[in-house]
């Protein structure tokens, strides 16, 4: 009965493409309010008063302002990280579409009618709105390893480059949603579309002031999140929550998508400097980076996606010194937030491209460079930790290279552009060598102790109770494989319970790359703890067994604790030691089209190989991996969020354009385990990695096709490739 491994039909499948599958917005309920957001126009202002025009019926409207949040006794503000955040703005607003306040009607017709009823007055304040000058710091980190001035002063030259790229929208294909309904005893329930559900829960109790049996969360379906609904659902789910809890009525607030891409997070905008010491011979000796980040207007998650930033800012390369320093800023814009990969992507197109920058000042071939000084067993990362524990960087270079024929393609390319007659299209191969720390950073998951259930059913079957969230990744068929194969049973005997706050323990967020590799282990220590307290004979079934068990004990239910593990020594304030249970590794190989003339870009071909440690279920890690290639394509040419005053102004998908299945390449995905011994069989985190390392190798691909170097600016747009061409020599 073994599963792992194989491509069995995910569980959910059936109900998500027959429609039977209910979303957020699918849920109708007698006496159903439709609620509805007032926001700023501002990026920087005083709230003068908030008036409800005295000429509108306001009959059968509810109203909530931050007053209404102390008359319930609440606490206005978004329990996070930081207590910086508000529900809605008191006396300044920060950002451009702040909340400010909520109305709800019976249809969505009638709410939005009353929004616009709604007189804000404001007095404008000046505004922050670069970043690169902002004096305001949300966080900062630093990594210092090994004596920087003797190995700058070995050093046989220096070279420095600045790598900047913009901010990206997550882009779930069904936006932000969150139901509330209050209970008859003062609770509050709230279902929606979320990652996280108790950090939605810890939001609901602090802003109402109520205890754990007070509130429920429970998720509904989910199209995607990415990231964007991890944090933002708190805020959502609270402004639906006050509007219920004013009425009476359940109610129900579905963003249209304009006000989605306008008022949650995005992917920090980033700019990084590298100033490395070399020897002529391409050795790397030391590395002074600089990674600063634009946090917005409030802290939100900005401290973990610079630690991860920081973290692996200097790449899987090897280095006798390293000075890195990091920051998040405030401006006057929207809050930017987590996103798949949360600040590995920024950096690892800073470190790739840097790396064949130091290869064209050398002379030398990219491949080489990185071959010379990649991170091998035993040495140690920029943390100082000894990488030796699932070491998969050898099996990805070897891989991928074949599997593209990347020396010979490369040769190919220059050949026809070589004998080009005058077509005005270059080819050009380029990769990129990247890795990524998975699950929480440090002491994190020692401190989280993420929690699973187990239950015996009557007939055999078993419930996993669990708060890991599917959001599209396959957890609700990966769970069930991973309990089906340690108990021998058929993955039909295994249900997932439903992700309620009021029936399921904390499994920690789902984020990070943790949930197959770090929740998956919990799962699987659970089965076996339940395994072990059946009197279970030689070939017995589970079924005979569990029944046995039940009719003698009446029930059977586990619960475990996630185990970090053994040896993993973390300092929080030097920021060194073991950042990582363990990484994953990967290899890019793109190839391009360019057409010199219009400065169209064809992605052709991706060749990626990535290691999964043990390929739990084959067809979702393949999905994984290429729908975080396609984000990363997107990342790299053409997702550009325009930005006046501090707003969002290409707000529409017909001009935040992202990658569809006409500009998806061929992608040749191969996969290679270097096995993760505390992870189940084997198993670790891939969900973020595959968009780390595509923009760089877009760019190298890119460069390599029109012969000259590009600017380090991402996305690198038609409009700027254009002005590159024009001002080569």
């Amino acid at each position: 009965m073994t599963t792992i491994g194989g491509d069995i039909h995910r569980l959910d499948g059936y109900d998500k493409v027959t429609g039977r599958a209910v979303y957020v917005d699918d849920i109708v309920l007698d006496g159903m309010l439709y609620g509805r957001t007032v926001r700023s126009d501002v990026p920087k202002g005083r709230l003068r008063s908030i008036t409800f025009d005295p000429d509108y019926d306001w009959t059968g409207i509810v109203r909530v302002t931050a007053e209404d949040i102390r008359a319930m006794g609440g606490e206005n503000v978004v329990h996070l990280m930081t207590d910086d955040q508000p529900f809605l703005v008191e006396e300044f607003i920060n950002h451009p579409d702040e909340p400010v306040a909520l109305v709800a009607a019976d249809t969505p017709e009638r709410a939005d009618e009353a929004a616009r009823h709604v007189i804000v007055d404001v007095e404008p304040l000046p505004a922050q709105l670069t970043y690169e000058d902002s004096a305001v710091i949300l966080s900062e980190r630093s990594i210092a390893r090994g004596d920087l001035e003797a190995a700058f002063a070995a050093a046989d030259r220096v070279v420095e480059g600045t790598y900047r790229s913009g901010l990206q929208e997550q882009l779930y294909i069904e936006p932000q949603g969150m139901l509330a309904i209050p209970r008859s005893d003062g609770g509050i329930i709230v279902k929606g579309s979320l990652q996280c559900p108790y950090y939605v829960h810890r939001a609901i109790k602090r802003l109402f002031g109520i205890g754990d049996d007070k509130v429920a969360i429970v998720q509904t379906v989910t199209g995607g999140g990415f990231g964007g609904k991890e944090e933002y659902p708190s805020m959502l789910g609270g402004h639906a929550a006050l509007l219920a809890r004013k009425s009476g009525h359940p109610v129900k607030i579905v963003y249209e998508r304009s006000e989605d891409l306008r008022a949650t997070t995005k992917r920090h905008r980033t700019v990084v400097r590298h100033r490395t010491a070399i020897r002529d011979d391409g050795t790397l000796l030391a590395a002074e980076i600089d990674v600063l980040m634009d946090g917005g207007a409030y802290v939100t998650l900005s401290p973990v996606v610079l630690s991860r930033g920081v973290i692996h800012a200097a790449g899987p390369y090897r280095y006798q010194a390293l000075q890195i320093d990091g920051r998040i800023v405030g401006t006057n814009t929207p809050p930017a937030g987590a996103f798949r990969g949360f600040g590995a992507p920024q950096v690892t197109f800073a470190y790739e491209r840097h790396m064949d920058a130091i290869a064209r000042e050398l002379g030398i071939s990219p491949l080489d460079l990185r071959m010379k000084n990649r991170i091998q067993r035993g040495d140690l990362s920029a943390t100082g930790q000894v990488i030796d524990v699932s070491f998969g960087g050898d099996l990805v270079l070897d891989d991928a290279l074949e599997r593209s024929d990347y020396l010979a393609r490369r040769r190919v390319a220059e050949q026809a552009n070589a004998d080009d007659s005058g077509s005005g299209v270059r080819r050009g191969v380029g990769m990129s060598y990247f890795f990524h720390g998975a699950g929480f950073t440090g002491n994190g998951e020692e401190k989280l102790k993420g929690k699973v259930g187990m239950s015996l059913l009557p007939g055999g079957r078993v419930r996993i109770d669990t708060a890991s969230t599917d959001i599209g990744q396959g957890t609700l068929t990966i769970f069930p494989q991973i309990a089906a194969d340690t108990l021998g049973v058929d993955v039909t005997a295994v249900v997932v319970a439903p992700h309620d706050t009021s029936k399921v323990p904390d499994s920690g967020p789902t984020v990070a790359s943790r949930t197959a590799m770090v929740v998956g282990k919990v799962v699987q220590d659970a089965a076996e703890e339940l395994q072990s307290k059946l009197d279970r004979t030689s070939g017995e079934t589970l079924a005979s067994a569990g029944d046995r068990y039940l009719e003698q004990h009446g029930s059977l239910s586990v619960e475990c604790t996630y185990r970090s593990p053994p040896n993993i020594v973390w300092d929080d304030q030097t920021y060194l030691g073991d950042a990582y249970p363990c990484y994953a590794w990967a290899v890019d190989v793109v190839e391009v089209s360019v057409n010199m003339d219009t400065a169209h870009v064809t992605i052709d071909h991706v060749t990626t190989t990535q290691d999964a440690g043990r390929v739990l279920h084959r067809v979702l890690c393949e999905g994984q991996i290429e729908g975080g290639t396609l984000q990363g394509l997107g990342f790299a040419t053409f997702e550009e969020v325009v930005v006046r005053d501090g707003r969002m102004i290409n707000d529409r998908l017909t001009n935040y354009i992202i990658p569809t299945t006409l500009d998806a390449p061929e992608m040749n995905v191969g996969l290679v385990e270097a096995s993760f011994p505390y992870g189940p069989f084997g198993a670790k985190g891939i969900g973020e990695m595959p968009l780390d390392g595509v923009a760089p190798a877009v760019l190298a691909a890119i460069e390599h096709a029109v012969g000259h170097g590009l600017p380090n600016v991402i996305p690198l747009t038609p409009e700027r490739l254009l002005d590159a061409l024009e001002d080569s020599p």
